[in-house]
């Protein structure tokens, strides 16, 4: 499945504010970066993520996923903004 496919299913079924997608059709790594995520404990950001894609993953369009998730002052940390 295209990398902008994915972003583009993400961005409009979750109120995210950034998501950057890596990898090939093998494997896709996603970044994900939200508000929606504060107070959200890892499985629950997981899921989040997961259930806009899963018809993806019952076709196969997607194989297997990677999945980070960050809230807006998280994802500054890691990047020391």
């Amino acid at each position: 499945m295209e990398h902008n496919k994915i972003k583009s299913i993400l961005m409009k079924s979750i109120s995210l504010q950034q998501v950057n997608i890596t990898g090939d059709h093998n494997h896709i790594e996603i970044i994900a970066i939200g508000k929606i995520f504060l107070g959200m404990n890892n499985v629950k950001r997981q899921q989040t993520i997961y259930v806009p894609l899963m018809k993806y993953f019952a076709n196969q369009e997607i194989h297997a996923v990677s999945i980070k998730t960050f809230t807006p002052i998280e994802w500054d940390k890691k990047n020391n903004i």
